[in-house]
């Protein structure tokens, strides 16, 4: 066997006797769920090595004739699009491990492999929270992991590494030096974000977030309609095409607190970004007007 016709049999013992995805419906494919590489532990360092995961962008493929838009290097952007997802058929479970979302819900596109937490507390806005905090701890710039109560009293992680503790009267947040030992380890982080959750939510997100425009969009943005009840969803990754027309996944936390899912719509998980709004199958149309950004980095 000469060498070209060698290679021409490897590539197809390779197609053949190794499918490692196989595409689904429109804007999915199929991914073998895997343990996570040691890079993706360090990007994403809640994940355990007996988890099973795939990662966004290897999951959902652009519709025919769009393109990922590009993204900075190391932005938040970025990182979302590697965010690890469960395997496939995974249902959405509340924070007692009971399921609100069936795995087979039309509008469920897929679960995201991050945990919850034992309290009601990480729901919509607390997701998002979530994130932003972990890609700053992952950047290597944890002294930037600050973010608003409702109140509008700013909660910094650094202080409360230091042993700061809030103590909270009403509308009034005051911190308390030398409350607890100084602790910066993974598990005193979670905890700050417990108490970050419990003071924080759509209204404070809303007035902290930079108003981009329906142009300036990007994967990181998110919608937010703020209130009690009020609701957010999160900008996973943007596509567009020949013609700028673009489409976003969209992931979004809910009330009970429960996993963090990607949303799928009537035409798939990719939604138009063309309207005056962005209409998600749990809530009210979210307009462009109502579109946020948390600071970066």
């Amino acid at each position: 066997m000469g060498p070209i016709r060698a290679l021409l049999a490897l590539a197809t013992l390779s197609a053949v006797a190794l499918p490692l995805a196989s595409c689904e419906a429109a804007g999915r494919v199929k991914v073998a769920p895997r343990a996570p590489s040691a890079e993706e532990r360090t990007r994403y360092p809640w994940l355990t090595a007996s988890a099973r995961v795939r990662s966004l962008e290897e999951t959902f493929v652009p519709p025919e004739g769009y393109t990922r838009v590009p993204l900075e290097a190391g932005s938040f952007g970025a990182w979302l699009r590697g965010l690890p997802l469960r395997p496939e058929g995974t249902p959405v479970l509340d924070f007692q491990g009971r399921p609100v979302l069936a795995a087979s819900d039309a509008r469920l596109a897929a679960v995201a492999e991050l945990d919850v937490g034992a309290a009601n507390l990480q729901q919509c806005a607390d997701s998002i929270l979530r994130l932003h905090a972990e890609w700053r701890w992952a950047s290597g710039h944890p002294e930037r992991i600050a973010y608003r109560f409702t109140s509008g009293h700013l909660a910094s992680w650094p202080r409360y590494a230091a042993g700061e503790r809030a103590r909270v009267s009403g509308s009034k947040v005051t911190w308390v030096p030398g409350s607890a030992a100084a602790d910066s380890s993974r598990a005193a982080f979670r905890n700050y974000l417990d108490l970050l959750f419990t003071y924080a939510g759509t209204l404070s997100i809303q007035a902290e977030g930079a108003r981009p425009t329906r142009e300036q969009l990007r994967p990181g943005d998110f919608f937010v309609l703020g209130g009690s009840p009020g609701h957010t969803v999160l900008v996973l990754d943007v596509a567009t095409n020949a013609k700028g027309e673009r489409v976003a996944l969209v992931g979004q936390g809910f009330t009970p607190a429960q996993d963090f899912h990607i949303l799928k719509g009537k035409d798939g998980p990719w939604f138009p970004l063309e309207g005056e709004d962005l209409a998600t199958p749990f809530w009210a149309p979210f307009p462009m007007s109502s579109l946020r950004r948390l600071p970066s980095p």
